[in-house]
């Protein structure tokens, strides 16, 4: 007979002495990732090799704290590396749809932004005063008296001339004229009717000659005028250079050492002085008036091309950047252009250009979700070919897929130099290999973060450590030791090992949490055992409704199950419903029927499509069983029909396919089994029990089932003996085992399991194939060669009526034929 398990092999406690404290207040907090060893090497290989695709993959399950430990980790990392440079986008002076991106030391970005603004405001009011000086007035009117005087006389000279002809220059709406003259007036129309014809041709010659001087002169008069306008506006700009030429020098000189500042500073000057009216005085416009509000918009406008638009300050970092992007959509990474509505239309200007998360974290690290990479519209691709190139271009993804054509700015590409931790679920990682062929280019880092770590004493004291930072944190009350041990048994639950702990931090917090309201409840200083015991019932209670739904169902007869006498080719199997956030055990009647064919084992959940397809490998394995153990020397002659009895819903999972055999076995030997024993675990064709999941779950549903029935103590459960590690039962079900009512049969072959289960001995083969008389094999094998032989026959009396003489053979087949 197979051994029964201890309460102490049910459940593996934990010694509150070995935290080596009394409370967590006595600790001093973690502040580095535990039990990822794995994880940490990778991390520290991604991040610290510069060369391209070296990005980091992080892989783990939900819970595990894998944001905070790898933000944690980034941060601590990125304390020790110097500050990325500030980025700046300027007015493009040769394009101004391409405005310049400049590169600062951090920190001078924001200064050179100041520095701008107050050089510009100094530039504008020395212009001004430059412009309304007295000496630039007498510097102008001295150059336009000295070209009036030349036009005065100029005139005076072809006044005097026409005088002498008889003729006076006067000036008309459409220009200069000669008319004839009675002394220093106009000549009436009745006087010049009254001149000779002689007098009057004299007259039309001197005007002739007069007008084409006139015209001569006037042309010198405007080349020179021109001379003179290109003087004053000569004189204008050596103004402006004078009253500017300070400032920008100054600026020059402060940043010497950055060649593209100087040269946009040297582009900024020339501009300034070319466009020197731009700074006049701006007269106040009128709300009545439109066309001098726009004129005063223009006139801001124009100025706002002077400014310097701080697209990334990096002046309070104290190290490299570190940026969790939790909403990573298109224009989140890569930064923005946006626009503002002016008088029904859209305007913008480099002023701007908005920077996205990928701008902040460059020359650091910035980590995202796979999840919301992929659900975000273009964002996973855009990120893509980001890190592909190696700059950084702000687009608007409308122009991007083609739908957006009017113009529009298009800013400087920024050279990128960043590590991108990619955090999301293993199934993540391996659809993008298989399916992605840049993937493996562009992340060739992975690093997996386990749900488990071993329960070493170390471990523990690590666990505390971080239920200490996690309290002090969060304002928690503080643990007794007693609940910290508590807290580890409930983590190996957690990880299903008794020799693990798990790493799923955010249900242990969770847990912490809880107790700590129950603690408050309780008006007590420190959480206790008992609060954490209440936090996990609780937190039980809350989704187990439907469990209790079955249960009595169960109770009332409606599920019918057997949990006292014994019956052949009937057993109660266990499965686990999982409903998300709780999962349980529940028993299920499984029958067997046999019978006299060549049908072999029929799946009734198979026939009615409601098995799965390890379902129905589990039960082809029997047929495996049945003849590699009983029948190696004749057919397999027999029609058995296994079926989960009240079940409506899809069976899937080869963990009930050791009991489905015993059922089996006991139909055929006509032995019955003990109906207060539960089974589950798989089987292969070699008659091995193999290990399944979930089993604290299945052991305490029938546990469940057996307490409302009242525990006699023949109750219990059979399962493999390679999942005895996995026992974390509760509380209740140790004390059962403890006291006797409640049994736990580890087994490592269907043999060991059906002498449990029947009481008898399963028997061992003998030399001649038999196996030992009176032993369920022997029943077994004896009952499968009797059915062969019924098969045999009966085929032979099958035979009978259909000979005949040939010539109805003959008849026959031509019949067929035809």
């Amino acid at each position: 007979m197979p051994r029964e398990l201890s309460a102490e092999q049910s459940r593996k406690t934990c010694d509150p002495a070995v935290f080596k404290c009394d409370t967590t207040e006595e600790l001093r907090p973690i502040e580095t990732i535990i039990g990822q060893e794995r994880a940490l090497s990778a991390l520290k290989l991604g991040l610290n090799i510069t060369k391209p695709g070296f990005n980091v993959f992080v892989a783990g399950l939900a819970g595990t704290g894998r944001t905070t430990a790898i933000r944690s980790y980034l941060e601590a990392l990125a304390a020790k590396k110097g500050v990325p440079p500030d980025w700046c986008y300027v007015h493009n002076f040769k394009d101004a749809y391409c405005p310049k991106a400049l590169r600062l030391p951090a920190g001078k970005g924001r200064e050179f932004q100041k520095d701008m603004k107050r050089a510009i405001e100094n530039a504008g009011k020395s212009l001004a005063q430059a412009f309304a000086s007295k000496e630039y007035a007498d510097r102008r009117a001295e150059i336009t008296e000295a070209y009036n005087r030349k036009r005065e006389a100029v005139f005076n000279v072809i006044s005097k001339r026409a005088k002498s002809h008889g003729l006076l220059l006067q000036t008309t709406p459409v220009g200069l004229f000669f008319i004839p003259a009675s002394g220093d007036e106009p000549m009436k129309e009745e006087e010049f009717k009254k001149l000779s014809e002689k007098e009057r041709e004299e007259i039309k010659k001197a005007q002739e000659e007069l007008t084409r001087e006139l015209k001569e002169q006037i042309a010198r008069l405007k080349q020179e005028e021109s001379a003179v306008e290109r003087q004053l506006a000569d004189t204008d700009r050596e103004i402006a250079r004078y009253s500017i030429s300070y400032i920008f020098e100054e600026l020059r000189g402060k940043y010497h050492s950055l060649s593209e500042v100087v040269e946009y500073l040297q582009e900024v000057e020339k501009d300034i002085i070319e466009n020197f009216e731009q700074f006049k005085a701006e007269p106040k416009p009128s709300d009545a008036d439109p066309m001098a509000v726009m004129q005063g918009l223009a006139r801001r406008q124009a100025l706002k091309k002077y400014e310097v638009n701080l697209l990334v300050d990096n002046a309070e970092l104290k190290g490299a950047p570190v940026v969790l992007e939790l909403n990573p959509t298109f224009s989140n990474l890569i930064g923005r252009i946006e626009k503002e509505a002016q008088f029904g239309a859209l305007y913008t200007d480099f002023t701007m250009i908005k920077s996205g998360s990928l701008h902040r974290a460059n020359g650091g690290y910035l980590v995202v979700r796979i999840e919301d990479l992929l659900t975000n519209y273009e964002s996973y691709g855009v990120l893509k070919r980001t890190l592909r190139d190696g700059k950084l271009v702000i687009e608007e993804l409308g122009e991007r897929l083609g739908f957006i054509t009017t113009k529009t700015l298009r800013p400087e590409p920024i050279p990128l130099d960043i590590k991108v931790v990619v955090i999301g679920e293993p199934i993540f990682y391996y659809l993008l290999l298989r399916y992605d062929s840049e993937f493996k280019e562009l992340f060739k880092v992975k690093a997996d973060f386990d749900s488990r770590m071993d329960r070493t004493e170390a471990n523990l004291r690590g666990y505390a450590a971080v239920v200490c930072r996690m309290c002090r944190e969060e304002k928690l009350k503080h643990l007794k030791k007693n609940a910290l041990a508590k807290i580890a048994e409930h983590s190996s639950r957690l990880a299903g090992d008794q020799e693990k702990l798990s790493t799923l931090f955010a249900d242990i917090a969770d847990i912490v949490r809880e107790a700590n309201f129950w603690a408050e409840e309780e008006k007590e200083a420190l959480i206790d055992a008992r609060h954490i015991e209440k936090a996990i019932e609780q937190k039980v209670y809350r989704s187990n409704l439907i469990q209790q739904r079955i249960n009595e169902m169960i109770a009332k007869g409606i599920i019918l199950i057997d949990a006292e006498g014994a019956k052949v080719g009937q057993v109660n199997g266990l499965a686990v419903i999982d409903l998300g956030d709780f999962a349980f055990g529940r028993p299920s009647r499984i029958t067997a029927s046999v019978g006299v064919g060549r049908e072999g084992l029929i799946d009734i959940e198979r026939e009615a499509k409601l098995g799965g397809p390890i379902h129905t490998k589990g039960v082809l394995i029997l047929n495996g069983y049945l003849t590699e153990k009983y029948v190696r020397d004749v057919p397999l002659s027999l029609s058995a029909r296994l079926v989960f009895e009240q079940s409506y819903e899809e069976v899937e999972g080869d963990s009930a396919s050791s009991a489905e055999l015993y059922a089996l076995l006991s139909r055929i030997a006509e032995v019955p089994i003990k109906q207060s024993i539960a089974v589950t675990g798989s089987v292969n064709q070699k008659g091995e029990v193999q290990a399944i999941g979930g089993v604290n779950e299945k052991i305490e549903g029938f546990f469940e089932v057996c307490r409302a029935r009242g525990l006699n103590g023949d109750h219990g459960v059979l399962i493999p003996e390679s999942n005895v590690r996995n026992l974390m039962l509760k509380e209740e079900v140790v004390n059962a085992v403890r006291e006797g009512k409640f049994h736990i049969y580890p087994v490592k072959t269907i043999d060991e399991g059906i002498e449990v289960l029947t009481g008898m001995k399963a028997g061992r083969r003998l030399a001649d194939g038999r196996y030992e008389p009176g032993s369920i094999n022997d029943k077994v094998q004896k009952h499968l060669s009797a059915l062969a032989e019924k098969l045999r026959q009966y085929g032979k009396t099958e035979e009978k009526p259909k000979r005949g003489n040939g010539r109805n053979n003959k008849s026959g087949k031509e019949k067929k034929a035809s």
